[in-house]
């Protein structure tokens, strides 16, 4: 039987990381990538980034491992590692040069335009672009790579010694299962390394996202712990609403992305927990299905691929070529994500062969 919250949570999480990238991508609190605020002074809009960012995606890998579970008890690893590379490798590589490329011409113009790129030329400049437009697609990069590690610790676990001892932990147990979220965000460099791997490495935290996925995988799928949750549901909400609180207050104004701030205990609280209430909130109440729910299953992973690109576009050229107040500028730039990447990504997933290299998919979905 198909556990509707679990879809529904996945496609709520998508669509607040479109409004998170609204807000990021004007952001002024030194956070890698976008495009710079609106002068030095306090902009509480980007409070956003710190509600969604501590517990956003390592909730989207909770996920996934569990999925994963749920996948690997219908088809042999063989079989689930094909599709695994053809839905994350492909649109992480291929996608690329296919698509993505437009996203890193946005990404680069400023470079273009401070003769980084010199006598450079069209074919080694589409090629940096290509790179430069991965954006968004780290997580399907990072995600591929975790499944080669799982399909690793299946054959360690062949009988499911581990995974059977897990679906006993209790309530208890599973909150204090927050200090490996803690260890995790422990593996970011501190003090990376000009021109070294170590800045790459604190942008896809694979370490780091590894324990989340294998906690979906190993704890979350298994419906007693669901259960659990969905419990005290209630609690994890204030409790993780009192975290954030809290967190916000004594850091609004640092780069929420640094490895200082992830790595701190009252941020990996806040995020464990969240990821908690969400989970149970999502059990609790929201385990149905509807028409458009339905729809939002099979789009969103779609969404989130294309949906940058709409953003790093209409968030640049107004930037630079308008003279909008700030306000208009995110209004226009939410309503275009929200209305524009569906469009888009219905034109593009009807296309044979386009659909394969920028979504993974083999057929259009009806």
């Amino acid at each position: 039987m198909r556990k509707h919250w679990i879809d529904n949570l996945r496609w709520v999480t998508v669509l607040l990381v479109l409004l998170y990238h609204v807000i990021y991508f004007y952001n002024n609190k030194g956070v890698f990538g976008g495009i710079g605020g609106f002068g030095d002074g306090p902009q509480y809009q980007d409070v956003v980034m710190y509600i969604l960012y501590p517990w956003f995606m390592p909730l989207l890998f909770i996920l996934a491992g569990i999925s994963s579970r749920y996948a690997l008890e219908k088809q042999t690893a063989k079989e689930w590692f094909r599709a695994r590379t053809r839905k994350l490798l492909v649109p992480g590589t291929i996608g690329l040069f296919v698509f993505h490329w437009m996203v890193g011409y946005f990404n680069t113009v400023v470079a273009a335009r401070e003769g980084v790129f010199g006598e450079m030329p069209a074919v080694g400049r589409y090629i940096m672009c290509a790179i430069s437009g991965t954006g968004p697609l780290w997580f399907i990069q990072v995600l591929w790579l975790l499944c080669i590690v799982l399909l690793i610790v299946r054959a360690i676990d062949r009988k499911d010694r581990f995974w059977n001892w897990c679906g006993k932990a209790g309530t208890v147990t599973i909150i204090l299962l927050g200090v490996l979220f803690w260890a995790g965000e422990q593996t970011l460099i501190k003090n990376p390394r000009p021109e070294s791997p170590d800045g790459l490495i604190n942008l896809y935290k694979p370490l780091f996202y590894l324990v989340p996925f294998l906690l979906g995988y190993f704890v979350f799928s298994h419906d007693e712990v669901q259960e659990k949750v969905g419990k005290v549901w209630l609690p994890l909400v204030i409790c993780a609403a009192a975290a954030g609180i809290a967190l916000i207050v004594t850091t609004f104004g640092q780069d929420n992305t640094s490895p200082e701030y992830l790595g701190s205990p009252l941020n990996c609280l806040y995020g464990w927990l969240a990821c908690l209430a969400m989970m149970g909130w999502f059990k609790t109440k929201f385990d149905t299905t509807s028409k458009f729910a339905g729809y939002m299953t099979r789009s969103s992973y779609g969404l989130y691929i294309v949906h940058y690109l709409v953003i790093a576009s209409f968030g640049y050229m107004m930037k630079m070529y308008t003279q909008l107040p700030p306000v208009a500028m995110y209004l226009i730039l939410g309503v275009a994500v929200f209305a524009l990447s569906p469009l888009l990504y219905e034109v593009l997933h009807r296309i044979p062969f386009i659909r394969w290299c920028i979504f993974g998919e083999k057929r259009a979905k009806s």
